[in-house]
């Protein structure tokens, strides 16, 4: 993780708009309940989900590529952490992210160097949720 604690309250308002990697269809799953918070306290939130679904009423994609560049600058990324690496490949190769967040739980140390090496901001093993409790 290359964002500071005290950068974390910024980086949340800089960016209008999240692209949630893995939203699930589940509601009792953080990768559903998660993205409806964010969307509820004002972001626009879209998702890529590998099964179409409906729920939540967002736009879900089936895969990062289809979502529009300028609504993946910032991508909340829902996925193991021994998926890590193939989700940041996928990331730096179509490029214009800026910022991956990596959920509670949520990380994986070469991948997250290779994505800083490249120039994107990188929180890892924190929760929107709970960052957005402590700062708003």
């Amino acid at each position: 993780m290359n964002v500071a604690d005290s950068e974390i309250k910024s980086l949340l308002t800089s960016y209008p708009k999240i692209a949630v990697y893995g939203l699930s269809n589940d509601p009792s799953k953080p990768s559903h309940y998660v993205p409806v918070y964010i969307r509820d306290k004002g972001w626009g939130v879209v998702g890529t989900y590998p099964k179409e679904h409906s729920v939540g009423g967002f736009i879900i994609y089936k895969s990062l590529k289809d979502v529009p560049k300028e609504d993946r600058k910032f991508i909340d990324v829902f996925r193991s952490s021994d998926k890590i690496p193939e989700v940041i490949d996928e990331i730096l190769n179509l490029g214009g992210t800026e910022v991956i967040w990596l959920q509670l739980g949520i990380s994986h140390p070469e991948a997250e160097k290779k994505a800083e090496e490249a120039g994107i901001r990188v929180v890892s093993n924190r929760c929107l949720i709970i960052e957005h409790r402590n700062y708003f």
